[in-house]
């Protein structure tokens, strides 16, 4: 029966007709998935299961839209075939969407036995079913997704998760959506509130899946920092080089190569969690945090582009943390 429930929760990662929302400010048009443990879009295990940004657009360009063109879940993480890109059950979501570790693996899973249980936060209370290792792009059974409260305006859109898991951990967490009057900002504000008996510690990166107008990383597009950029190695293929603040692609990635390093050069200081990632044609984000980089990645393949910072959290008990990511969209 446990593995009949992982084979089916692998294979309803994805729905035709999710529930969704939509909320506008004038500017920006936001479609947004909505949680739902039967007829959610992403049901998978590994992303947050709310604020699923699928579409945002703004002066004729959306930014985001899924990068991959099938979903089959026998595939792990991705693979290619021939034109197409096809993703499995953990990988097989678009947008800004955030994933949440407790060091290299997830809440509570190093305190399960096999069979026993653990947390993924914005998910739910997951079965740990043997003995091997955390892996992320794992389909998990969803033993208790928790209570999800929605609460939408024309402008935003509320999330908040109440969840009580197993060895004393506990929690709720809130995401609203936000997008801000008169400009063309969406924030993504985070609260986690500590209502167990142990510590959480975690940290948290958003994947940042930016497809604009359906298009790949081509010549020209760049990754600017606020800070000088460092790689720990000379970036494959000669695809993109690094100069100064920024990271620029000087070839296009096709086929099967890509762009992916590991990012330094940052401060301790939160002002460093500033990004400006820029398509050659002068479309693109500005992402900026109220916490400070503790790691940063940048990865693409032929039909993504994606900035990955992460922060640490840590919340004691009765403790609650926040944060929040600021999106600053620009068209010509």
């Amino acid at each position: 029966m446990r593995l009949l429930l992982i084979a089916l929760t692998a294979a309803a990662a994805f729905a035709a007709d999710p529930p969704e929302a939509r909320i506008s400010n004038g500017q920006i048009d936001a479609k947004i998935y909505l949680p739902d443990a039967k007829n959610g879009y992403y049901r998978g295990t590994r992303f947050d299961w709310s604020g699923v940004v699928h579409s945002l657009k703004y002066k004729g360009h959306d930014f985001y839209g899924p990068w991959y063109q099938e979903i089959r879940p026998a595939v792990t993480d991705f693979i290619y075939e021939g034109p197409k890109v096809v993703t499995g059950a953990a990988s097989s979501i678009p947008g800004p969407v955030e994933e949440y570790f407790t060091g290299t693996t997830a809440l509570g899973f190093d305190e399960a036995k096999a069979g026993g249980t653990f947390i993924k936060i914005g998910i739910g209370v997951l079965r740990r079913p043997d003995d091997k290792p955390y892996n992320h792009y794992t389909a998990y059974e969803v033993v208790d997704p928790g209570k999800w409260t929605i609460k939408k305006q024309a402008d935003s859109i509320q999330f908040v998760q109440t969840l009580k898991g197993p060895n004393g951990y506990a929690y709720v967490y809130t995401k609203t959506v936000r997008l801000a009057k008169g400009a063309a900002r969406m924030t993504l504000e985070h609260s986690l509130k500590n209502t167990g008996t142990k510590t959480i510690d975690a940290n948290g990166y958003n994947h940042n899946f930016l497809v604009v107008d359906g298009q790949g990383p081509k010549p020209g597009d760049k990754v600017t920092a606020a800070f000088d950029l460092k790689t720990p190695a000379p970036l494959e293929n000669d695809l993109a080089a690094i100069e100064g603040k920024s990271l620029v692609y000087k070839k296009p990635v096709e086929g099967e190569n890509r762009v992916f390093t590991m990012l330094t050069g940052y401060s301790s200081d939160a002002k460093d969690f500033d990004f400006r990632v820029e398509k050659a044609n002068g479309t693109g984000f500005r992402v900026t945090c109220d916490r400070p980089i503790t790691r940063a990645m940048l990865w693409s393949i032929r039909s993504v582009m994606s900035i990955e910072p992460y922060i640490d959290i840590k919340v004691e008990p009765g403790k609650t943390f926040k944060w929040a990511l600021t999106y600053d969209y620009f068209a010509k």
